[in-house]
Parts: C-alpha cells; sequence; structure tokens
C-alpha cells in the first residue's frame, strides 16, 4: 500500500507487492519528499477493498489514499477494476471486504445518496441520463426545489447558467438529452456535479469525447476545484493529461493494486509500463500513401436537422482511397456525426449521393451497406453499437447471424457462434468476467469498445468508419487499435476516421478535412502543418483557399 502521511521522515519509499505484478524497474523505489513532522491529510482512505462479481475479483485487495486538495490519477488497462472501485466509493457497488474512511471517519455507502450526502458526485464514464429529459431537469434530477408538488426551476437555471458560464461548459438548459451529441452530454454530466457543490469529485474519462480545446480547459477547471480544496479523483488512459493536471498516480493492473508514485518525477514511459506489464510504443510507422482509386465518395451531401430545420452538414463532397486513412476533424457538434450518421444510413439525408466503389448506395439500407463492405465504429458504442443486455457472443454477430456459417433454415447455430465469439476474444483481447456468456451491460468501456472493433474488421470490409475508436481504451488497447487500422490501411483498404483527439488525428491520418459548422473548411497533410494551424481551421479562424472561395460563391 502506499507510504505517504509517515511522521518526521523526509522521503519515503514506495515498496510494491512482491512477484510478477510490480512495477518495472525504476519506479519499484519511487521516492517522495515530505516535509519533516508533516502528517498527511487524507479525505479519502479505501483500505483493501475487495469486489467480485461471482468468483471473478474485479478489485484483490486495493488500497487507495487521496490527500485534500489534489488531483489523484487512477490509471489501468480497461477492465482494471477502476471504474469498479470509484462505483464502491459512490455506492452503486458494495464491497465484499475493505474499509472507508472519508475525512477521518470510517462510513458504510451504500448508494449514491449516501455518498452525495458525504460530498461524494461522480462524472460516470457512461453517462446517468434520462435521455427524454432536458438537459436542465437532467442536471437537477433528485435536488429539485418544489412548492405544493410542483417543480421551481427558476433559481436551478439561474444556478446552472452561473456553473456553466463560470466553468465555460456551454449547454443550452432546454435541449433534450437525445438530441445532443455526446460530447454536450459530458459537459451535462460534470454540471450535474457542480450543481451538487460536493467536495470530492470523480471523473472517470472525463476528457474522452472533448476535443484538445476543451480538455485544456477542463484541465484548468479541475486545478481551480482544487484550489478552493476540493479533492479530485481523475480516471483517464492518456498519460498527457496524467503528467499535465495530477499530483499523484495510483496504477491498478487486472484487480491488483501496482504502485503509487509521484507525477513528476515518473515518466509515461515508466507509468505505462506499470499498467500494461509491457513496454508500449507510442510512435506509429507507416509507408507513404499509394495514388490508388476511390473507394468511398461522397457528392453534395446536405442534412437538415429535423427540429431547428437548420443545415447540419453543407453540401459535403470528398472522397477515401484505397490504402488511405482520411480522418475528419473538428470541433464536436459541426455536423461530424450527422456526416456519419448520413453515410451509414442512421440518419436520412435531404440530397447528394454516396458510392462504394463506384457504386451508387445513397438509399440502400443499412444492411445492404455492410454486406458491400463498410464497417461502421460508431461514436456512441452503448447507442448504436451494442445491445447491451444480450451477450458478448450475441453482440459479436450482430451483423452477421443471417450468414449460413451461423444459421441453418432460420435456427441459429450455437456453438458456431460460441466460438467464434472465442476467436474475438482471444486475438483482440477482450476482457469480461464469464467470457463470451458475460452480458455486455456489465463489461467496461473499454471492452466494449475492443468487442466492436473486433466485430467490425473481422468482417473484412471495404472501409472501415471509425468514429472515436480510442475512446476510453488504455495505451496498450490504443496501440493495438492502431495497428489494426494500419493493417487495414497496408491491405488496401480504406479507413475514414473521425476524432477529436489532436495526437491522434496528426498521428495516424495521411490526410485530414476540417469540418467548421457543417462545411469541410480544410484540406490538410498532417506532415504539412501543426496542431496550432489545425485549431485555427477548427475554430473557423482560417480555410482553404478553395473551400474559401466556395463559402464566398
Amino acid at each position: 500500500m502506499p507510504l505517504r502521511g509517515v511522521r518526521s521522515l523526509k522521503r519515503v519509499c514506495v515498496l510494491t507487492p512482491k512477484g510478477d505484478i510490480g512495477p518495472p524497474s525504476g519506479v519499484a523505489e519511487q521516492l517522495f519528499d515530505i516535509e519533516e513532522g508533516e502528517i498527511m491529510d487524507y479525505v479519502i482512505e479505501m483500505n483493501n477493498i475487495t469486489k467480485r462479481f461471482g468468483d471473478f475479483k474485479a478489485v484483490d485487495d486495493v488500497t487507495l489514499k487521496v490527500e485534500r486538495g489534489e488531483i489523484h490519477a487512477l490509471l489501468g488497462e480497461n477492465g482494471a477494476g477502476k471504474s469498479t472501485l470509484m462505483s464502491v466509493l459512490f455506492g452503486l457497488y458494495t464491497p465484499e471486504a475493505g474499509e472507508i474512511i472519508i475525512d477521518k471517519k470510517k462510513v458504510k455507502i451504500n448508494n449514491p445518496n449516501d455518498a452525495n450526502d458525504l460530498g461524494i458526485g461522480m462524472v460516470h464514464q457512461h453517462f446517468k441520463l434520462v435521455h427524454n429529459f432536458t438537459v436542465l431537469e437532467s442536471i437537477v434530477l433528485g435536488k429539485e426545489d418544489t412548492i405544493n408538488g410542483f417543480l421551481k426551476m427558476d433559481e436551478a437555471r439561474k444556478k446552472v447558467e452561473k456553473l456553466s458560464d463560470r466553468y465555460k461548459l456551454k449547454i443550452d438548459p432546454d435541449a433534450y438529452i437525445s438530441d445532443i451529441t455526446v460530447g454536450m452530454q459530458q459537459r451535462v454530466e460534470i454540471l450535474k456535479m457542480l450543481y451538487r457543490d460536493n467536495d470530492i469529485l470523480i471523473f472517470d474519462e472525463p476528457t474522452a469525447v472533448l476535443t484538445q480545446q476543451e480538455i485544456e480547459e477542463l484541465m484548468k477547471i479541475m486545478r481551480e476545484l482544487t484550489e478552493e480544496g476540493k479533492s479530485i479523483i481523475f480516471i483517464t488512459h492518456k498519460l498527457n493529461e496524467i503528467k499535465e493536471a495530477a499530483d499523484r498516480c495510483t496504477v491498478l493492473r487486472k484487480g491488483k493494486y501496482i504502485g503509487t508514485v509521484d507525477v513528476k518525477t515518473t515518466s509515461k514511459e515508466q507509468m505505462s509500463e506499470m499498467m500494461v506489464g509491457r513496454k508500449v510504443s507510442f510512435i506509429i510507422e507507416k509507408s507513404d500513401v499509394k495514388n490508388l482509386s476511390p473507394v468511398l465518395e461522397v457528392k453534395n451531401m446536405t442534412i437538415t436537422n429535423k427540429f431547428t430545420k437548420k443545415s447540419v452538414v453543407k453540401n459535403v463532397s470528398f472522397d477515401v482511397k484505397k490504402g488511405e486513412i482520411l480522418c475528419i476533424a473538428g470541433i464536436d457538434g459541426n455536423g461530424q456525426s450527422e456526416l456519419v450518421q448520413g453515410i451509414t444510413g442512421l440518419m436520412a439525408i435531404n440530397s447528394g449521393h454516396i458510392f462504394l466503389n463506384g457504386k451508387d448506395i445513397t438509399k440502400k439500407s443499412i444492411r445492404h451497406k455492410c454486406i458491400e463492405g463498410i464497417a461502421h465504429i460508431p461514436e456512441d458504442r452503448q447507442r448504436y453499437g451494442l445491445v447491451l443486455d444480450y451477450s458478448l457472443k450475441e453482440n459479436a454477430v450482430l451483423q452477421t447471424y443471417y450468414q449460413t456459417r451461423f444459421q441453418k433454415n432460420g435456427v441459429i447455430k450455437f456453438e458456431a457462434v460460441r466460438n467464434y465469439a472465442k476467436k474475438l476474444i482471444s486475438q483482440y483481447d477482450i476482457r469480461s468476467s464469464q467470457g463470451e456468456d458475460s452480458i455486455v451491460r456489465g463489461m467496461s468501456g473499454g471492452n466494449q469498445q475492443k468487442l466492436i472493433v473486433a466485430r467490425e474488421i473481422d468482417r473484412n470490409p471495404e472501409i472501415v468508419i471509425a468514429v472515436q475508436p480510442t475512446r476510453g481504451l488504455d495505451v496498450g488497447a490504443i496501440e493495438y487499435i492502431h495497428n489494426q487500422l494500419l493493417s487495414q490501411r497496408e491491405d488496401g483498404k480504406a479507413v475514414l476516421l473521425v476524432s477529436f483527439d489532436l495526437d491522434e488525428v496528426m498521428n495516424v491520418s495521411d490526410r485530414i478535412l476540417v469540418m467548421f459548422e457543417g462545411e469541410i473548411v480544410g484540406d490538410l497533410n498532417p506532415k504539412n502543418t501543426t496542431v496550432q494551424e489545425l485549431g485555427l481551421y477548427m475554430s473557423g479562424s482560417k480555410r482553404s483557399d478553395s473551400y474559401e472561395s466556395k463559402s464566398k460563391a
């Protein structure tokens, strides 16, 4: 367990358990400087927590101690137990062993109401929002003011708007959750927590759907909150964010505690090796793009929002060639989601045409587009990518169950489905408590994502349309998925990538199209541009000459 809070010592050496789960060389003896006579002020102590699901130990004798006023990062692979540990702290799960101490008092947290009463708030990785509620209703849910049984929302609206302005979390209080983007839903989750004036804040993958500018703003917000005396537990897989924002970092692997390190004196490479148990390459190597024919062609596509009647995709044209990774970049909410939904058939387009290998598929069904060779890794994996109450094996064949290898005369070949799911689990390292029989709702977000990636790529498509494919994944899984996309490229397939992660945009793509307010405003070569220049295009401050003339026309 971490040894902070030792009296009359100037330096403390963190030692980890013996065996093969310890940190790499150079980290096991990580030193912390402590002022002589100082007693560390822990606001949270989770001691020897164990949480089981059947025979599976999701959290195995883990101790976590968080100091008052610090940002404490929680790092680990997908399925390492991070979200489960925080769900114990927030009252969603009851541990089989261990104790929780808040402000020096031992407490029992039976449900989220208990957690809120103790000043604990949580921004969940998978949002806890009611889709037919407005943004304002979702934020105040459970903390409503009433007069004679009627909702009183005036003061709540003023407080929400004040918080929104203060922390630069722009939202529309009257918009329905079902109509806003995933990034906007994330802001609602953050505001929901701030609205309750919590002092202990748990951020579970809060930056997964934010743009780089929004991430930088969130980092500022988090630092401001700790300066106000709040304590933050920050779950993330992004080592750059940990280095930028966190004071200390606790690492979990396969449900076990690996070590706690001082972020300033520990490299990203050391932390990544602690997390996955091996060295991880951050360098993406790829061959030059060959001048090949287009796989996907989009011509003059226009899509109008059915509620506002405004065009969200405006006369967009582009193509994606064989052996190319084309990235659509832009700030969330500028038409990227609607563009992809129009291509894949999830949303009707008002005008324009879509061609796949020269065939017009504009009005074809979603199944036809899948058969013809479109694979889709959706932005919202739970809403569009999975049936949450189906098993892993059932979700693995959602696109292919009707094929003769999985059915005969309309009867599913269950053993064939099981064996196929086992193959994907092994090949893509999909982790869950009950293997192919696991209910997908109970799987970690990262493993849900790996299941979708496995299912889509294994169909050997002509083009992979990947929207935020590495959202919520650890560095090992990100490395693997990037390699899968690069493998598609090397095999002469096409990849259309939509990402808000500028590092991913710059490193993975061969060509970048920038969308702003529903239009393409730039066509950039990542070798000849910078993150700063890309940011100018994304904010609408700059346009490529060809697109400038189009906008004036």
